[in-house]
């Protein structure tokens, strides 16, 4: 298969569009990297009140979580080609400042969590949590960025 060119759009409050070209660059990177058949990508940077909504409507779970993602189109062989990632803004502040990190590369490490999903990684069992946590790092050090995920307490992502 070919390069997937990726159409990316990333939906943002006025209080993180400062953070949306960073974003948009490294997953743009982190998906030339990955080359899956993805070709479609909508992340949504939300607070707690539509992330909350959205956890218990889709696992019964109560309360905001950092990241919830969506395969919205398969293609013949059942992989995402397109998919919505759900970023909720204020856990991610509030995660920075319990390990002191970076915003911005908490939400990219969210947005990139969300494409591996998309991309067929899952973190359900312990050895697939600890292969898909390294290949973050792995990427985001590929990215210039370093590693985000081993450099705090293990989240809770909910996909």
């Amino acid at each position: 298969m070919g390069l997937v060119r990726l159409s990316l759009s990333i939906q943002s409050p006025a209080a993180s569009q400062p953070d949306v070209p960073y974003l948009r660059r490294h997953l743009l990177a982190a998906h030339r990297l990955l080359h899956p058949p993805l070709c479609e990508l909508s992340i949504a940077l939300v607070g707690d009140k539509i992330m909350s909504d959205l956890h218990q409507q889709f696992h019964g779970i109560p309360g905001p979580t950092d990241v919830l993602t969506f395969p919205l189109e398969t293609d013949r062989k059942r992989r995402p080609i397109s998919g919505e990632v759900v970023i909720c803004v204020p856990e991610a502040r509030r995660r920075c400042r319990q390990i002191g990190g970076n915003l911005r590369q908490e939400l990219l490490l969210y947005a990139l969590h969300g494409l591996l999903h998309l991309c067929g990684y899952d973190d359900r069992t312990d050895p697939d949590y600890r292969k898909m946590h390294r290949k973050e790092d792995q990427i985001l050090s590929l990215l210039g960025v370093g590693p985000v995920f081993a450099n705090g307490i293990p989240s809770d992502n909910a996909d």
